[in-house]
């Protein structure tokens, strides 16, 4: 069966911005170009008709409502993309010269992003509101119609009485939040409930510590510090300042919609038997829980554990993870490195060159674009602009792959002052620099603008570059995992570089390394092997061998962390001739043969040592017992049996001195009584 032709509805929007039909289509191969006018307006019905007759790409995020409501179906209305290439390349100076980015951005719409499953919240509209008194009462008394209302006085002013008891009230100070919207858990301190008595004022009862409280939502009017960690990434606690009348009123109005239930996306997909965490107790990987903002991640035995109703999909987690246990899902990694090839591809196919993505999320970064292009001179012809949930969810991978395909430059636009920590991203660009530093791409390859300010942006893209694109673009099609996808990057990078070098040193921390190992003090335990989460140690079963893959080394330090002898230390760096070696030998010596039947088990010098260590010096295997060296040098199954026959208890020790009794020592009294009178006779010469 024939699958549907796509069709590109490509408007000027009322001859705002000039289209090269021909142009656009040689970068998105395969698909029609159709240009329009006034595609909402006069021209709709050539909309519907194309959109009858197989799957559209409007190139118009503007109207999208419009064109969706005008779509016969469902079914149809599934079919339809939409692309912005009027305020990220038609409206610009540079327009006349912006057909390769449009390419670029209609071919980067034509790949399906999946949709992520939902996390579900359920609200009964429980509510704490808690602030001063005054405050929290006319708080309480606009949404006691809406929701649950309980109050809780946060101060120890003076409350006039209300006219008549419609909410609880009481008083005292929140210790502790836990929870989320529908499953807040509040501990709190001096919690005291009014004498139903109270005439002028609200006179208390007595208090009591570590109160547990439940609520569906919180409403903090306090003023104090906020109860949770990057409190407003938390669903149904809701915080403002009391002396802002505004800011109080689109709260409770906020607060009144928080009824029912509710679904967001599940920003990570976990998996644990991924997770380089900790093993026997030994803690290994750290980094998402040095990351979180929102506290979602939490140690959970050997691996860790991630609230999906917590998360705020910020996805520092999933770029740092080093395995891929934390694996991004809005969109999935393999997905967004399927739009920055496909980007790479049209642009280059429609005559672009030296082309700088521009990744940004749709808050901030898409209202920065909105600006240049209504207000200034728009972007640059040569810096195409993606689109993604979070700009912190970028991991190497995705700057490296973007290296690799053919983009002289990678930015990532954040605002002047994050809201929260961005440390990993910080992190993941500058390992990525180092790379391309060392790969002869050039300083300013990648690079953070954080900037609140569109003109500043626009300078900062039209900066010249002291950069070199990639000698060959690669079009390697990224699936797999993630740790997967990133060596594929890496190594296409490296392929594609203009000056390739084999080692580049990387920052601690790095998710790449070798391991710098003291041969001569490894004992072939093979502790370090069975800690290793990602097997990038080995053994073998037939031999005393380690050996050690360095391109699976995740720099979890695990291995350092158990190794009895501390001859392990991490070497972040990466080393491309050591990813095409493979797994190499580490250290192997030969296996002591068992004197009783010939099997081969332990480490000849290991077992030579220790028959040497012991032999004469420990009263258990010297001088008659000498004999028992020879259970050292059996097997396991010889050992027991030689044990067995000959009787041997290991936990058996020098015979003792029978313990004395009452009669023992009675006895050695009267036989010391007839000694000292048969002296005194002796004396006297009686005897």
């Amino acid at each position: 069966m024939t699958a549907p032709s796509r069709t590109i509805l490509l408007c000027s929007c009322e001859g705002t911005m000039p289209l090269v039909a021909d142009q656009v289509a040689k970068g998105c191969k395969g698909v029609k170009v159709t240009t329009a006018s006034h595609l909402c307006g006069p021209e709709l019905e050539l909309f519907k008709k194309t959109a009858a007759a197989g799957i559209v790409t409007v190139a118009c995020t503007a109207q999208r409502a419009l064109f969706e409501e005008v779509a016969e179906d469902e079914q149809l209305r599934a079919t339809l993309t939409f692309a912005n290439v009027r305020e990220t390349a038609g409206w610009s100076t540079d327009a006349a010269d912006a057909a390769p980015k449009m390419a670029a951005i209609l071919a980067a719409a034509a790949i399906a992003v999946p949709a992520p499953t939902a996390v579900t919240f359920e609200s009964e509209g429980v509510t704490l509101i808690y602030g001063p008194g005054q405050v929290a009462l006319e708080a309480a008394a606009t949404l006691k119609d809406r929701l649950d209302i309980t109050v809780l006085l946060s101060d120890t002013a003076d409350v006039a009485l209300p006219a008549t008891n419609e909410f609880p009230i009481r008083r005292g100070r929140i210790k502790t939040v836990k929870g989320y919207l529908g499953a807040f858990e509040i501990t709190i301190d001096g919690l005291a409930a009014p004498h139903p008595s109270s005439r002028s004022k609200l006179e208390f009862g007595a208090a009591r510590n570590g109160a547990i409280s439940k609520a569906d939502i919180i409403i903090d009017l306090s003023g104090a510090a906020p109860l949770l960690s990057a409190h407003d990434l938390r669903e149904g606690y809701l915080r403002a300042d009391p002396a802002d009348a505004v800011a109080v009123q689109k709260l409770l109005f906020k607060a009144a919609d928080l009824v029912g239930t509710f679904d967001k996306p599940r920003y990570i997909e976990f998996h644990d038997g991924l997770c380089a965490h900790s093993r026997s107790r030994k803690i290994g990987c750290t980094r998402c829980l040095d990351l979180c903002p929102a506290g979602a991640i939490t140690p959970n035995g050997d691996v860790v554990s991630i609230d999906p109703r917590i998360c705020a999909g910020c996805g520092q987690c999933a770029a740092a993870c080093p395995t891929g246990a934390a694996a991004y899902a809005v969109p999935a990694v393999d997905v967004l490195l399927q739009r920055i090839r496909a980007m790479a591809q049209a642009y280059r196919d429609a005559g672009g060159s030296n082309g700088v993505l521009l990744l940004h999320d749709r808050e901030h970064g898409g209202a920065m674009i909105d600006a240049t292009a209504r207000f200034g001179d728009g972007l640059p012809a040569n810096a195409i602009p993606l689109e993604i949930n979070e700009v912190t969810q970028v991991g190497l991978e995705a700057i490296a792959a973007a290296g690799a395909y053919g983009f002289r430059a990678v930015r990532l636009l954040t605002r002047a002052a994050p809201r929260h920590d961005i440390a990993g991203l910080h992190r993941t660009v500058e390992t990525a620099s180092q790379i391309l530093v060392g790969l002869g791409y050039g300083a300013d390859a990648i690079a953070i603008f954080e900037t609140d300010d569109p003109d500043q942006l626009i300078a900062s893209l039209r900066a010249p570059l002291a950069t070199i694109s990639a000698k060959a673009p690669a079009t390697f099609l990224p699936l797999g995992a993630k740790r997967d996808v990133m060596k594929l990057a890496l190594r296409e990078l490296h392929r594609t570089a203009p000056a390739p070098t084999d080692r580049i040193e990387l920052p601690e921390g790095a998710v790449f390394g070798g391991l710098a190992i003291d041969t001569a003090g490894c004992t072939l335990c093979l502790s370090c092997v069975s800690a290793c989460p990602v097997s990038a140690l080995g053994d073998a079963e037939d031999r005393p061998l380690l050996s050690f893959d360095e391109s699976l080394c995740v720099q979890c330090g695990l291995c350092a962390a158990t190794c009895p002898e501390k001859v392990i230390k991490l070497e972040p760096r990466i080393d491309f001739a050591a990813f095409e070696a493979g797994r190499i030998t580490v250290k192997h010596e030969e296996p002591f043969h068992c004197i009783e039947c010939g099997k081969a088990f332990g480490v000849k010098s290991t077992i030579d040592k220790v028959t040497a260590k012991l032999r004469d010096k420990h009263w258990m295997f010297a001088g008659e017992n000498q004999s028992r060296l020879d259970l050292i040098q059996k097997c396991d199954d010889c050992r027991v049996e030689a044990m067995t026959n000959a009787k041997f208890d290991p936990y058996a020790s020098t015979a003792r001195a029978p313990a004395k009794t009452t009669e023992d020592y009675l006895r050695e009294r009267e036989v010391a009584a007839r000694e000292a009178a048969m002296k005194a006779k002796i004396d006297k010469g009686e005897v």
